[in-house]
């Protein structure tokens, strides 16, 4: 068993292409949110058939983003899978150097982006039974910096400690149910 890292930066062209299937981020997202799991389990949550997870569960084992977790199985036929790191991070500056290679950096970040904007029009288009309880408190930001790269950088540094803390603390036994709430923010120089 490997330990378990925060971020792992993706710097192999072959981690990216694993990473530009939908099923196989959203499998992701599932063991990020629900912890490890089975085929069986991870496919009872993404309404899909274990065999086809099993197979994208294989792919994204084989770019080193999942791995078994051999001591959650209570015998020999049962495999659960973890993640090897909480989240990526990567640029297609990185991969540069090879215009392919750098494509598809730019076409996993833009499916990302369309996986973050699905989420927040499916949360717009919910029912208002289902919003209610969020309502006060769900919230889009936006703030235009004047930041140097390295400001930006430490920006990222601080954002990345504040929702460190926020997922590392602990949780009593409240009664109150904690919901998966997907937070993300992206820092870029733009012309307003």
């Amino acid at each position: 068993m490997s330990e378990r890292r925060d971020v792992r930066e993706v710097t192999d062209a072959r981690v990216l292409a694993a990473l530009a299937h939908p099923l196989r981020r959203r499998l992701m997202d599932v063991l990020r949110v629900h912890g490890p799991a089975t085929a069986s389990l991870l496919a009872e949550r993404t309404d899909q058939h274990v065999g086809n997870v099993s197979h994208h569960i294989r792919a994204l084992a084989e770019v080193g983003l999942v791995e078994e977790a051999p001591e959650l199985a209570k015998d020999r036929r049962e495999r659960w899978w973890r993640l090897v790191a909480r989240s990526l991070r990567w640029s297609g500056e990185v991969l540069s150097d090879d215009p392919a290679e750098e494509a598809i950096a730019q076409a996993v970040q833009s499916l990302t982006i369309d996986r973050h904007s699905g989420h927040v029009r499916a949360w717009f288009a919910a029912a208002d039974e289902e919003r209610e309880p969020w309502r006060s408190t769900a919230f889009a930001m936006e703030k235009w910096l004047h930041l140097t790269p390295d400001e930006l950088g430490e920006l990222s540094r601080e954002v990345a400690d504040l929702l460190a803390r926020w997922n590392d603390r602990e949780q009593s036994d409240a009664t109150e149910r904690r919901e998966p709430v997907l937070f993300f923010t992206y820092g870029i120089p733009a012309r307003p």
